[in-house]
């Protein structure tokens, strides 16, 4: 049906398609061929399939892609992620970010597997939502939240709808179309706008759609149905069995890798000029732990049925709530890297961009850039506050802050802009980590530390490349699954998981060459996209500006080796590890 209102299904297996040039949803049968297709696989072959490579990111023919993982709504531990994706405003290609919250586990529920919304209004001062619920999906009129500030408007949203839903949300970073911008979803207490899929400017391009919000009401919804519930069932507790029993390295949050990469040079401060900080205790996360007795606060979920609970809730001084999560690249890129060095000011930062609708990596890059080009002393909190807040508030200058690393490098003349494909460099240093560096200029993502993070830092020629290759596809099939990355979960558990929930045989080589063709799909997007050969060149700061004990640390890797990565040389045998005992 195509009209205003969708209607749902009693089963899953739902795609659903929203028009906001014509103000109309339509539901169809989730496509045979892409069963066993979620997350950012199921987001890649979307835009291959029916994006417009050439389209203007923030016009009609941009497509964004709502994603759960293949795995999201079921009881598979901490498996709930949602990823969207769409043609980046930033890097002129194939991007998806990935965010947690309960929104990917809900759509899932209620039986969508995939959610594409096309077009824009007319007008594009005109704001909308989304209903989905039980009885369907609908496109309401959301004018009144125009501009308004994501946990403004989610407290708005809470009092509209029942208890259990949660929320999508597109930030003022977002509806003024800037590339910093990103999508928010709101955390398993469904109150607080606090996940976001930063990366890529994809919130500017859900604000060019003139959509404000998602609402997505559960209401009864169970759990989705494995085709072989023992099975299923037996992996879940295994799975769930090992890891509770293992290391649990991430239990404490990432803000607690502080200390292990200051020592490693990958802490960069002050624009990156160095890659320590000398006030690294202070942005150590275990002080974080250490106020949760005095001040409150603590680990929680991020979405219902992680077992990770690696997300920490701060709280200030006076001991009230002041954000969720403060995680190593926030305390990096709005810290360390700006200067400043008290914990309570980062989580104050923090804040005001999850409020505006921002990514922390992008606007810490940002700011950082503008306080070396000499517009800003280093170190100024109040004055990291005051941009962020312009920002939100449409003025000139926030509008370039927002815009990201690129656009405030231009403004200012500054020739330091440590960026790929136009996206800012995250925390993680391509000095140091060279490997990591080759996943910044060879993945269709850009600088993306979430596309195959390598911290071996003894490795050299093809090894380089082989390396930065397999945590890609790993990641690629992570990513797809539903799975956080941060559960750990083996490419041979997830296609265990595949297969029971699905009642198919699935082989190691089948799974692992999925992970595989999820870069050709983004690859072959950006061709067809025509983002230039240089696009894949790391900055020359990385390659000239030194750091590290010696001063010795700069990326030196040779174009041919970065195009190895792009090769397949990873085998099945190197990804399939044993899965869990049921």
């Amino acid at each position: 049906m195509a009209e205003n209102t969708a209607a749902s299904a009693e089963q899953g297996d739902l795609l659903l398609r929203i028009d906001m040039t014509t103000q109309t949803l339509t539901t169809e049968p989730y496509p045979e061929k892409w069963k066993l297709l979620g997350g950012r696989a199921l987001s890649a072959r979307v835009l291959l399939e029916e994006c417009d490579p050439k389209c203007d990111p923030l016009g009609p023919d941009n497509v964004l892609v709502f994603a759960p993982g293949v795995l999201a709504g079921t009881a598979a531990p901490t498996s709930g992620r949602l990823s969207v994706g769409a043609k980046s405003p930033m890097t002129g290609g194939s991007k998806e970010a990935n965010t947690g919250g309960n929104p990917g586990q809900h759509f899932t529920k209620l039986g969508y597997r995939c959610i594409i919304v096309t077009g824009q209004p007319e007008d594009e001062s005109s704001r909308f939502g989304v209903e989905l619920d039980a009885n369907g999906a609908r496109i309401v009129p959301a004018d009144d939240l125009r501009g308004v500030w994501n946990y403004p408007a989610c407290e708005t949203l809470s009092e509209r709808y029942p208890k259990q839903t949660s929320f999508v949300i597109c930030g003022p970073a977002g509806e003024q179309r800037l590339n910093g911008a990103s999508v928010g979803t709101t955390d398993q207490d469904n109150r607080y706008p606090t996940r976001h899929a930063a990366r890529g400017g994809l919130g500017a391009v859900m604000g060019s759609k003139g959509l404000k919000f998602m609402s997505l009401d559960p209401g009864r919804a169970k759990l989705r149905r494995p085709a072989e519930p023992k099975a299923f069932t037996a992996l879940v507790k295994g799975f769930s069995k090992e890891y509770k029993s293992g290391p649990q390295p991430l239990s404490g949050g990432t803000s607690t890798t502080v200390p292990t990469a200051n020592v490693m040079h990958t802490f960069p401060s002050r624009n990156r000029i160095s890659g320590q900080f000398e006030h690294a205790d202070a942005l150590d996360g275990a002080n974080i732990h250490k106020n949760f007795e005095t001040r409150g606060g603590g680990m929680h979920n991020c979405l219902t049925g992680c077992i990770v609970q690696c997300s920490n809730v701060v709280h200030g001084p006076d001991g009230k709530y002041i954000t969720s999560a403060l995680e190593f690249e926030t305390l990096t890129m709005l810290g360390a890297n700006c200067a400043i060095g008290d914990l309570d000011e980062v989580a104050h930062l923090d804040r005001l961009c999850d409020d505006v609708g921002l990514d922390t990596i992008e606007t810490g890059a940002a700011i950082g850039i503008y306080m070396d080009a000499g517009k800003m002393e280093f170190g100024d909190s109040e004055g990291a506050k005051r941009l962020i807040r312009e920002i939100g508030e449409g003025t000139e200058l926030g509008k370039i802050i927002g815009d990201g690393a690129d656009t405030t490098g231009r403004a200012t003349n500054h020739p330091r802009v440590p960026t790929v494909r136009g996206q800012a460099i995250p925390a993680w240093d391509p000095r140091p980590l060279l490997a990591t560096g080759i996943t910044y200029a060879s993945s269709a993502q850009g600088a993306d530390h979430t596309a195959g993070l390598v911290t071996n830092t003894g490795l050299k020629g093809d090894a380089l490349a082989h390396a930065s290759q397999k945590a890609q596809i790993t990641n690629a099939i992570g990513d797809a699954s539903g799975f956080c990355m941060f559960v750990g979960a083996p490419t041979e558990t997830v296609r265990a998981f595949y297969a029971a929930f699905f009642g198919v045989e699935i082989t190691p080589d089948e799974i692992v060459d999925q992970g595989w063709q999820i870069l050709q799909d983004e690859w072959a997007f950006n061709d067809l996209a025509g983002t230039p050969s240089d696009a894949e060149v790391m900055p020359d700061c990385m390659k000239t500006d030194a750091i590290g004990a010696n001063g010795d640390l700069v990326f030196n890797v040779e174009p041919e080796i970065i195009a190895k990565a792009k090769t397949r040389t990873v085998t099945t045998e190197e990804l399939i590890e044993a899965v869990p005992a049921g």
